[in-house]
């Protein structure tokens, strides 16, 4: 008697034996993913033709970083975008400004443009901004107005990216009418290389498939699945991670959960594994950096931990596949002392993060973008 036919949902990932290549099911054909690295060389890439072909890889991919709060008063925040060589060490050098004064909400890119979304601006009544900026990564200058989100917010949005796509979920929109109650389950998306208003994706719901409005998320991706993890519920703190197929729409999906639960970490990913540190919560050991395994499901795993003094919330992050960075971010109250140091990891080997140099200020909301992360 023969077996029927397996349904494959949509954005399935699956690892090909005879190929030795990862495909994802598109609906009707397994399609294989093409993955980039720009660190194994190569005179293209931003600066020169990039099609993504191998020999237009660019070697020393460029990791940049904008806007911040500084905490030096109720509601200091800066304009400044700043940048680094992920690929060597040292501290990082001024890029340019942001076009509004604000702690970014969420910033994503492709292999040329890189986009800062959202955030808080303060004072009251304004307090978070719609606004998303863009720049082109290969050079520096200040930054362009590129358009606006579906709804305004910060406090951490998750943002996940491929050549084509930038998606953003989770905000806090500090709604003045509706304050501290804002969280929002929000998932908007824009085609990076357009300009214009993000469009509607789908909605945050939980393993049950209820509404999950949350802020204080972090994302990461492998170019198809975007992987969103993290959060503040408000006062709840939030273990579970979620995941969207980024070329398609629809809600999120239950993919597993973290080994603690904490807000505001920082997500960076290569196109197999996604890296998870930083943030604060119940836990004293929030600097712990966890490990999933992006084309699976199941829950994470203690990767090692970051090199700071102190638990650190919204840090900066981001990678070149190779290299995890995390850069600043804010220590726990009353004082919410805001760090300017730069710390790394290799993604491939598990262990502690290392120093690699100082933000030119110190800084927290700043999120951070590279040409050549692990959706690419």
């Amino acid at each position: 008697m023969s077996l029927p036919p397996v349904e494959i949902p949509l954005g399935a990932i699956r690892f090909n034996s005879d190929s030795q290549r990862l495909e994802y099911f598109n609906g009707d054909i397994w399609m294989q993913i093409h993955t980039f690295s720009p660190d194994l060389g190569g005179n293209g890439g931003p600066a020169g033709n990039p099609t993504g072909n191998s020999a237009d890889q660019v070697s020393g991919a460029r990791g940049v970083f904008g806007g911040s709060y500084t905490y030096t008063g109720p509601y200091d925040k800066t304009n400044i975008i700043d940048y680094i060589t992920i690929a060597s060490a040292g501290n990082a050098i001024d890029f340019g400004d942001l076009t509004e004064t604000r702690g970014v909400g969420g910033a994503g890119a492709s292999r040329t443009r890189g986009l800062f979304c959202g955030g808080n601006i303060n004072p009251s009544p304004l307090k978070t901004s719609n606004v998303v900026d863009y720049v082109t990564i290969s050079s520096t200058g200040n930054a362009v107005d590129y358009g606006d989100l579906t709804v305004k917010g910060g406090h951490g949005i998750a943002t996940m990216s491929n050549q084509t796509r930038l998606v953003c979920a989770g905000r806090n929109t500090q709604d003045p009418s509706s304050y501290p109650g804002a969280d929002v389950n929000t998932i908007d998306y824009t085609t990076i290389a357009s300009t214009g208003n993000f469009k509607d994706f789908g909605d945050l719901v939980d393993a049950a498939g209820a509404s999950a409005p949350i802020y204080g998320v972090s994302g990461c991706s492998n170019g198809i699945r975007g992987i969103i993890s993290g959060g503040d519920e408000g006062p709840a703190y939030d273990k579970t991670i979620k995941y969207i197929t980024i070329p398609t729409l629809g809600n999120s999906t239950d993919f597993g959960e973290a080994t603690v639960s904490k807000s505001g970490p920082g997500a960076c990913s290569s196109s197999t594994r996604g890296l998870i540190g930083g943030g604060s919560g119940p836990n004293p050991s929030q600097n712990v950096i966890e490990s999933i395994q992006i084309a699976t499901l199941g829950n994470a795993i203690r990767f090692g931990e970051l090199n700071f003094s102190t638990q650190e919330r919204f840090p900066g992050c981001t990678s070149n596949c190779i290299r995890g960075i995390w850069a600043g971010g804010y220590g726990p109250a009353p004082t919410y002392s805001v760090q300017n140091p730069i710390h790394y990891v290799n993604i491939a080997t598990e262990g502690d993060a290392v120093d690699f140099g100082d933000l030119t200020a110190a800084a927290a909301h700043h999120r951070g973008f590279s040409n050549g992360h692990g959706g690419l």
